[in-house]
């Protein structure tokens, strides 16, 4: 089958081997996959992964164990607990000790034909959701965990840092618990596509000091969290979606003088993402950039900014 194999470096294949279903799995036939900026990372090192990138999917249901799940247009989880450990006893797969992450550790990804998930990890995509806006259900998901563990109320002054697709996600989830939103981004162009959600700013244009209850920072990259830390009230909350393959140097002394809050935040609930699609409260409108093949792999990584989306059913 076709896939984008990583070895230290990207390539486009056609002599990859078909995956095979193990218990409790489906075999999946991927409709379109997403670039994520994870998968960008990996390619600079980070994971250390060998294997077939993506995460982000919706796909049919070709062959299942769950005979109910054959011919389901589906979504996945990409956490695989082992169902063994403390964490997984408790219900905490996202941290299994153990676990397998699609695309990033031990477990091939969705740039390919087909690909294996455990039945648990599956979630139908509803009739009223199309293609191309289940393939945003796990970035979605991941910027609903943000209330998922932290209690944003109407009150708070909330600012996220960071105009691209998880910037543009998340502020189309925390614009429901009608905060007082402020987007910050370096691109105008992307910031008008949220400015019904919340307000937005420039960056280099901002002089806000020591505001916002709430910073979310999803740059991607250590200035945003510097930023964040600046515009923080005392006793706020920084909330951390961002990964890079990078060792970011900063000084946390202002974080314990101002007993500021610092979360991590990752994955959230597909099936709460689901809902949301369902009942268009989600709008993928202005994040798709361009829809390409797989053999086109290059061009898609090399964009600067945007959201890349293979389709799978080109040639």
């Amino acid at each position: 089958m076709r896939g984008l194999y990583f070895d230290g470096k990207l390539q486009y294949r056609e002599d990859i081997p078909m995956p095979k279903m193990e218990k409790d799995e489906s075999l999946i036939k991927i409709l379109y996959a997403g670039i994520c900026n994870t998968d960008k990372e990996i390619l600079k090192g980070y994971k250390k992964f060998t294997g077939i990138l993506g995460h982000e999917f919706v796909g049919i249901v070709e062959d299942s164990t769950d005979k109910n799940l054959i011919g389901k247009r589906i979504v996945g989880e990409i956490n695989i607990g082992c169902y063994q450990c403390e964490f997984c006893k408790e219900g905490l797969y996202n941290h299994c000790y153990d676990r397998k992450v699609l695309g990033m550790i031990g477990k091939d990804g969705v740039f390919a034909d087909y690909i294996t998930l455990p039945n648990n990890n599956i979630h139908i995509v509803p009739e009223g959701v199309s293609n191309l806006e289940a393939v945003f259900a796990e970035p979605l998901s991941a910027a609903l965990e943000i209330t998922e563990m932290f209690h944003i109320k109407p009150k708070h002054r909330v600012a996220i840092i960071g105009d691209g697709k998880l910037g543009q996600l998340i502020a189309q989830v925390l614009s429901l618990t009608a905060c007082d939103l402020t987007i910050i981004g370096k691109h105008l162009q992307k910031l008008n596509l949220v400015k019904d959600k919340g307000k937005v700013a420039l960056i280099d244009e901002l002089k806000i000091n020591k505001y916002f209850d709430v910073v979310v920072d999803c740059t991607g990259n250590e200035q945003g969290l510097i930023v964040a830390g600046e515009i923080v009230k005392p006793k706020g909350t920084i909330i951390l979606k961002s990964t890079y393959n990078s060792n970011t140097v900063l000084n946390p002394t202002n974080w314990v003088v101002n007993e500021v809050n610092i979360l991590g935040s990752r994955c959230g609930p597909m099936d709460a993402a689901l809902r949301i699609m369902e009942r268009k409260l989600f709008s993928a409108d202005g994040l798709i950039d361009e829809i390409c093949s797989l053999k086109d792999y290059e061009k898609a990584f090399d964009r600067k900014a945007g959201k890349v989306i293979f389709d799978l059913k080109m040639d």
